[in-house]
């Protein structure tokens, strides 16, 4: 399967105002971008911006992962995580989750202002953040370690109070429990949202980031509570695995965006081959790559092709 567009993980697209509008972790993981296209074919040749760098010290100074822009309350905001470079060994992936803000009419026109980090209610590890609206109603939705889980990460629902402050205390939905959840590391990250005839999708990722990587998905119906723990269905079962005849090695950390007619559109990483070229991190070969969403008789958003 041919890449959309190479060496750009974590990648999210926003479609508003008929631009789509693209974002990602870079390999340098130094930095955040933003470009933007009239349609998805041009995306990929889109002049990328540099719209932040990290900081040469401090909190803000190492590992920028997973950014998404989001318009919110009349603004633009990239929600992203980031370490600190000059902390202890640990203090490198020990991550909190920031927000850049922008208020002008282009995200790429106007500046992008460090708008804060964000409360999530204690002090852990804690990335991958996204929001969506259901129901009238806006949430945030992260990953987040707690030190009496064991694993790396859990995931975790809010509503939010404005675009740089939650309601809480946080919802968890899930962590890692099932074995292809646990293979590496004990992993639950990289949430996204899909809302279908009304019911709301939450994928996220899990295990190790080589070719063990999967997505699973977490199930609300229509109507439900999103901050109802009890009101949302796990799947047992991964929904996205490694597509070996495909090309695609761990596939994961997705996001969602339409195609120009509407249809809804699966935006994931993935490597073209098994393991790592180095390291989980130093290998910069995981690529964005779209692929339709199908969807079953009864609704269920579908993922996986076959050979």
């Amino acid at each position: 399967m041919k890449a959309y567009i190479e060496q750009r993980a974590d990648p999210y697209i926003l479609k508003k105002d008929g631009w789509y509008y693209f974002t990602a972790s870079v390999p340098a993981f130094d930095r955040v971008v933003l470009r933007k296209a009239r349609t998805l074919k041009e995306l990929p040749d889109a002049v990328e911006k540099v719209v932040w760098m990290r900081h040469p010290d401090g909190p803000m100074s190492c590992n920028i992962w997973a950014p998404e822009i989001h318009f919110v309350d009349g603004k633009w905001y990239i929600y992203f995580a980031a370490a600190q470079a000059d902390a202890d060994e640990r203090g490198c992936y020990d991550h909190r989750i920031y927000a850049l803000e922008n208020e002008g009419a282009d995200p790429l026109e106007g500046r992008f202002a460090e708008a804060g980090r964000m409360d999530t209610g204690w002090e852990s590890f804690s990335l991958d953040s996204t929001t969506v609206v259901y129901e009238g109603k806006r949430y945030f939705i992260w990953a987040q370690r707690d030190d009496a889980i064991p694993g790396n990460s859990n995931l975790y629902i809010a509503e939010m109070e404005s675009a740089m402050k939650l309601r809480l205390p946080a919802v968890r939905l899930s962590i890692p429990e099932y074995d292809w959840e646990c293979q590496g590391f004990l992993v639950n990250e990289g949430p996204s949202c899909l809302i279908h005839e009304g019911v709301l999708y939450v994928t996220y990722s899990a295990s190790a980031t080589d070719e063990r990587y999967a997505m699973g998905l977490l199930t609300l119906q229509k109507g439900g509570n999103p901050l109802d723990a009890k009101a949302w269905k796990k799947s047992p079962v991964p929904v996205m695995v490694t597509e070996e005849q495909h090309g695609l090695f761990g596939p994961g950390h997705n996001s969602f965006t339409v195609d120009e007619e509407g249809n809804d559109l699966l935006v994931f990483h993935a490597r073209p081959y098994p393991g790592f070229h180095g390291t989980a991190l130093s290998d910069p070969n995981r690529h964005c790559f779209l692929r339709p969403v199908r969807y079953a008789q009864d609704g269920t958003p579908l993922f996986q092709e076959d050979a």
